[in-house]
């Protein structure tokens, strides 16, 4: 089985892979917005480095632009959507 995802955890990946350099993972507030002025203010760049984050360190691949505008709402809806994805996978092992 896999193991689930943590906020935490995810927040940490974020920090790193995207070089949030004014931002520690201790300031992401679970359910606030990645992208836009009100969250992080993330853009379409670090959208396509977070997508490619996502398939590099848990194996997940993002193919439909809205299953991933929704997935990344917040870090709390991404770190389900994760999680979610990783359990789909562990149901169901390539080859089945």
């Amino acid at each position: 089985m896999t193991n689930q995802v943590s906020v935490e955890q995810l927040k940490l990946m974020l920090v790193d892979k995207l070089n949030l350099k004014s931002v520690t993972a201790d300031q992401i507030n679970d359910d606030n917005a990645l992208f836009g002025p009100e969250g992080l203010g993330l853009d379409s760049v670090d959208a396509l480095e977070l997508v490619l984050a996502i398939e590099s360190e848990y194996g997940i691949q993002i193919n439909d632009e809205e299953v991933g505008r929704e997935a990344f709402t917040s870090v709390q809806v991404l770190c389900a959507f994760i999680n979610e994805r990783l359990c789909a996978n562990d149901s169901n092992p390539a080859g089945a």
